[in-house]
């Protein structure tokens, strides 16, 4: 996934009142001249049996469908509406994921889809979180449907190998333009991993029965049929991934898991954030903290979300660059998000990083000469158009409101093996024990290491501490809009109408928490090495307040995500997600949605070599991962890149 995304370039065709597109790429068309709708029910819904199967979901089962072409959503779409139609009231929750190398703009997208008006209920959500043309995995959540799609945008070539295996795909729509309009789609590599990323009573279908697919299937004992085809297609392809000690082969009903409960130590970003992503898939989640939600480095009175973005080339693994898309369809949710733009000072490489504008989609991000950017003026700067600030106590409040979500004021001093109940944990303190909990996950900062070394034999990988205060003052007079902020190694921006936050301080070994001046007087001295007159209008520093914290940072800047104590035949594993430095906000949302998959076997919205860079084991000299289920286990080197 190399390359940066090229979208779409189309012709249009209108037959019968409805435009057809046809990719200029490829020399083909994105659906049936005949009717689109009807071949995609036919081809992939009722060759994949999606009515019965769907409808046969048990309460927490997970049913995963991928296709190996988006193009214009019509499968996505038909799927969603199947699924209305069917599912059962109970809490299952259907899953696609879709690849695609040349997205439509979102206009083309809109104009393609409104063929189709029966499915303008779910076009219009798709539309309206359809994603930017960045490389890369794009979660998008519809709830009130309990459906989600991960879109990945990348050549399928390099795409399917680093699909994390999570999960088993349940079934599979292999489309796309015919292979001998693009054969990479169909070849060999592409195939292997289809089948790598399946099992017994997986499914598939397709429009094709060309002897390259037939021939990719079979020679891994793929059972294929080819049924009559749409309007004049004489035939299509319909397979299963069969049982080698069964005469017949059932289609699989998708992965059946039981409602979990679920103990979450640390309610800062990282712990409320995870409570979330597990209580909004209907699980029991109880978090802990010996003090308070956000009461440590993710308590300030507001969070800036400042990605510092890659070039365009490294966007599908770059930690940061994903978060922050991610983070821009998660936080609209809560009460606490303001949007708004950064401007990033130009201070160092200023070719570097004012080239990035021309790097990114249209209006991501914005080059300004000095002269054009609104504080300081000594400095060109990269204005990032899609950003945005969240409050984190607001945010806190809205999380903990959730109904599956507890919240125990309690210091866990140790974590053992419940006696009561087999493959289930207990919490200790000093006064009270906690029991009968599936899944533990510690996202305690810098103190998750008393708990795994007091718990466990496992060593915890050592997280340095860096001090960091914020600073604010009531600034009236000289107010900034609302709507933007401004970074330059700090960062400023309104905290309301009448106080201006400044940020922060940045002391490496420092456990210390006490508000200091000389830290105001350091943000003061940001503020003015890039914008002296506006600095000189600021109150002194004797008349600020301030909240200082300490934030807990990994050697090489990767948060710690995934399991730390791997199950036993008695006991569930132990995970952990911590280290997340300044960039918690940023990543939180993200990575959660990562440890999900981990922990409950669902679709993992990142590539393997991203979630192993991740791995907290990973600073040992020689890592153990854990495979999937089905997969046997191998070493892997430590990573030498880092996150920023």
């Amino acid at each position: 996934m190399s390359d940066r995304i090229q979208t779409a370039v189309l012709d249009w065709q209108r037959i019968d009142g409805i435009d057809i597109p046809i990719s200029t790429q490829f020399g083909d068309v994105y659906f049936s001249k005949d009717n689109g709708l009807l071949e995609t029910r036919h081809v992939f819904l009722a060759g994949n049996e999606l009515e019965t199967r769907l409808a046969a979901l048990t309460n927490h089962d997970y049913f995963c469908v991928a296709e190996t072409g988006f193009g214009t959503g019509l499968n996505i779409l038909a799927l969603m509406q199947l699924w209305q139609q069917v599912r059962p009231d109970n809490h299952s929750h259907l899953h696609a994921i879709s690849v695609e190398k040349y997205p439509l703009t979102q206009t083309d997208l809109r104009r393609a889809l409104a063929a189709w008006p029966e499915l303008a209920e779910f076009s219009t959500q798709l539309i309206a979180q359809y994603p930017l043309a960045i490389a890369g995995c794009h979660r998008l959540h519809f709830p009130e449907q309990r459906f989600s799609l991960d879109l990945w945008l990348g050549d399928a070539q390099q795409v399917f190998p680093n699909l994390a295996a999570t999960h088993y795909v349940d079934a599979w729509f292999l489309d796309g333009f015919a292979p001998s309009c693009n054969p990479e789609l169909w070849e060999e590599n592409v195939l292997d991993n289809i089948v790598r990323l399946s099992t017994v009573g997986t499914t598939f279908a397709s429009f094709s029965v060309a002897g390259v697919l037939k021939r990719g299937l079979q020679k891994h004992g793929i059972q294929i049929s080819r049924p009559r085809g749409f309007g004049h297609k004489r035939e299509m392809l319909k397979a299963i991934y069969p049982n080698p000690d069964a005469q017949i082969t059932p289609p699989r009903l998708g992965q059946a898991v039981q409602q979990q409960r679920i103990a979450v130590i640390g309610a800062g970003i990282a712990g409320l954030s995870v409570a979330w992503a597990f209580a909004q898939r209907h699980h029991q989640v109880e978090l802990f903290d010996q003090t308070a939600p956000i009461a440590g480095a993710s308590g300030n009175p507001l969070a800036l979300l400042n990605p510092k973005l890659c070039p365009i080339e490294q966007s599908s693994e770059h930690l940061m660059t994903l978060s922050w898309q991610y983070a821009q369809r998660h936080y609209p949710q809560f009460l606490g998000f303001r949007r708004l733009s950064i401007y990033q000072l130009a201070q160092k490489n200023p070719e570097s990083l004012l080239e990035l504008a021309t790097q990114y989609p249209e209006n991501v991000a914005t080059a300004y000469t000095a002269s054009q950017t609104p504080l300081g003026q000594q400095h060109a700067s990269l204005c990032l158009n899609e950003a945005g600030a969240v409050v984190p106590k607001q945010l806190a409040e809205q999380i903990l409101g959730q109904p599956n979500i507890q919240f125990h004021q309690a210091k866990i001093t140790s974590i053992q093996a419940d006696p009561t109940q087999p493959q289930t944990w207990q919490l200790h303190n000093q006064l009270d024990t906690w029991s009968g909990y599936d899944q533990v996950i510690i996202c305690c900062a810098k103190a998750s290491a008393e708990l795994f070394n007091t718990s466990t034999s496992q060593h915890y990988p050592e997280l340095k501490p860096i001090r960091g205060q914020v600073s604010w003052l009531n600034n009236v007079a000289h107010t900034l809009p609302q709507n933007q902020a401004f970074s330059y190694g700090g960062y400023c921006m309104q905290l309301d109408e009448q106080r201006l936050i400044l940020g922060a301080s940045f002391y490496p070994g420092r456990e210390d928490d006490q508000v200091l001046v000389e830290d105001h007087v350091h943000n003061l001295e940001l503020i003015n090495s890039v914008a002296a007159d506006f600095a000189k209008q600021l109150s002194p520093v004797e008349e600020w307040s301030g909240r200082a914290s300490v934030r807990a940072q990994s050697p090489d800047y990767f948060p710690l995500l995934g399991t730390m104590v791997e199950a036993t035949a008695t006991n569930p594993a132990i995970y952990t997600f911590a280290g997340l430095g300044s960039k918690g906000f940023l990543f939180a949302p993200l990575c959660s949605e990562v440890l999900a998959a981990l922990v409950l076997g669902e679709a993992c919205p990142m590539p393997q070599s991203l979630v192993s860079k991740l791995n907290p084991l990973r600073f040992l000299k020689k890592v153990r991962v854990k495979k999937p289920y089905y997969q046997a286990e191998t070493t892997q080197q430590k990573p030498l890149d880092r996150a920023d």
